[in-house]
């Protein structure tokens, strides 16, 4: 099968094409770093999969996944991601993506989930699968940010790490005034009122490293 790898840590993507050549029936047929080039690299051939993180500059690979899945349903996902499954996990799977994995998992445990996603299946971890079950349950308490969009959900893990909303607002390619936008939108679905608040309240929910 041809995979396309999208990670922006070239050592490791040059670690995956390590690990996938030791498998006959996986080739990593090409390689990107952001959005803007998998898109380009996914217009040009096909992909029988794509194995995406979710940390990308500029936009996030849960928009990349929502992205493929809008222009390419049939396209299989996986996400491999350093994010813990309890708080990135479900929202993988609500943007379309096939399966999640942990970046800490074994050559063995990425090789099955590969398999499993392309050959049409779903490939969830039993922490995920859980998660899913209490999910699609009975109605449960939701912590305050599983109300934000993706968008609001970047923006908020974005001012607890520190830069102004004009370095969000470059770094996002957007204007500040839609930064302050989105921060009131935060505000408002979490009901904290300052970023200090919104900086603890990450911090105590472990969304970022």
């Amino acid at each position: 099968m041809d995979i396309l790898v999208v990670d922006d840590h070239l050592v490791v993507r040059e670690g995956l094409k390590r690990i996938l050549e030791e498998y006959d029936d996986c080739v990593v047929a090409a390689e990107a770093g952001n959005v803007a080039d998998a898109l380009t690299l996914l217009r040009r051939r096909s992909f029988d999969l794509v194995l995406v993180d979710i940390s990308l500059p500029q936009r996030s690979g849960l928009e990349l996944v929502r992205l493929i899945k809008s222009e390419w349903p049939r396209l299989r996902v996986l996400v491999l991601s350093a994010y813990g499954e309890d708080h990135y996990g479900l929202r993988a799977l609500k943007e379309g993506a096939d399966g999640y994995l942990g970046k800490e998992s074994a050559a063995e445990s990425l090789v099955a989930a590969i398999r499993k996603v392309a050959s049409g299946g779903k490939y969830l971890t039993p922490v995920l699968a859980e998660r899913l079950a209490l999910e699609l349950g009975a109605p449960r308490d939701r912590a305050p940010h599983e109300a934000l969009s993706e968008r609001e959900f970047e923006i908020l893990k974005l001012i607890a790490r520190g830069p102004g909303l004009k370095d969000i607002a470059e770094k996002l390619h957007i204007s500040p005034k839609t930064v302050t936008t989105y921060r009131a939108r935060i505000l408002e679905k979490t009901g904290l009122t300052s970023n200090a608040a919104l900086v603890r309240y990450v911090v105590e929910h472990a969304l970022i490293d």
